[in-house]
């Protein structure tokens, strides 16, 4: 049964609905260990400390925050509680607003959010009035000692949370922000629709997948099978010269669909050889290379 990272009430007017959120994305990679290269033992990562000259244990650890070089203002648990606002128990509804007023560069991470047995009535009233009205909910929630702004949207099986960046994160980089636009002509822009309704297709996220991540599967296993790797080929790219020619071509090229590439090596059929690598790895201490 998946853990919940938040509990607490969804309020909406006077309506208080009991729910939990649960992660709904997690990434996916394999970690390769740092190892000492004589031996093949793994490094570790003590907690010390430099004045006291010892290791020391994480029940002796507390939160600080250094205002000047070696200046702390130290935090206790109780200290941080004193000042949890309303939002780290319940999320208030802020306002309503169309999903497509809000640009997908303020997205960060994204959560199920599931009602308790007691307000599945209010989840189920307030779901449905979203999906006939398009509209999304803004809240607010306090989890991981942060006050999160989020966008609550309404899906076929429920309600999905997304935290948001604020305003004051979001980065203005001027390569972007100031760049000069160039007004192509119209038979380029003719060509570059052409292009771009010949590799139209309906979203399937299925298809796609971590190609790199299959490649150091399969890499994994063909060490431990002591066989060599063949190296991924790489197109020479170069800039384009002449973007007219470069449309026609591309136009009448077959596209190579990326998410049907094959890795360079057999990929292993499960994820946890990588695992099993690891473990060998561990009890043997004798590395292939």
């Amino acid at each position: 049964m998946a853990s919940s990272v938040w509990k607490g009430y969804l309020s909406f007017g006077l309506l208080s609905i009991p729910i939990r959120l649960f992660t709904a994305a997690r990434g996916e990679r394999i970690s390769l260990n740092q190892l000492h290269e004589v031996c093949h033992s793994r490094i570790k990562m003590p907690l010390f400390c430099p004045t006291c000259d010892r290791k020391v244990e994480r029940s002796e650890i507390i939160k600080g925050y250094e205002y000047e070089k070696d200046q702390y203002v130290l935090f206790s648990d109780d200290d941080l509680d004193k000042i949890e606002p309303d939002s780290a128990r319940a999320m208030e509804i802020l306002e309503f607003v169309k999903v497509d007023e809000i640009d997908p560069l303020y997205y960060d991470a994204s959560y199920y959010l599931t009602p308790e047995d007691e307000g599945k009535k209010a989840y189920s009233l307030l779901l449905k009035a979203m999906e006939d009205s398009g509209y999304a909910a803004i809240a607010k929630v306090t989890m991981h000692q942060r006050e999160h702004i989020v966008v609550i949207r309404a899906r076929e099986q429920g309600m999905t949370l997304h935290t948001m960046f604020y305003q004051s994160e979001i980065r203005e980089v001027a390569e972007f922000t100031h760049q000069d636009k160039v007004e192509p002509k119209e038979q380029e822009k003719k060509l570059a629709m052409q292009l771009i309704e010949s590799l139209a297709a309906t979203f399937e996220p299925e298809k796609y997948r971590d190609e790199y991540m299959e490649s150091m599967q399969a890499m994994i296993a063909a060490k431990q099978k002591g066989q060599e790797v063949t190296a991924t080929t790489h197109p020479v790219r170069a800039p384009v010269i002449d973007l007219m020619d470069a449309l026609r071509k591309s136009i009448n090229a077959k596209p190579a669909a990326s998410a049907s590439k094959k890795p360079p090596v057999r990929s292993i059929s499960s994820g946890s050889s990588a695992a099993q690598a690891q473990s060998t790895r561990k009890s043997s201490k004798k590395a292939v290379g």
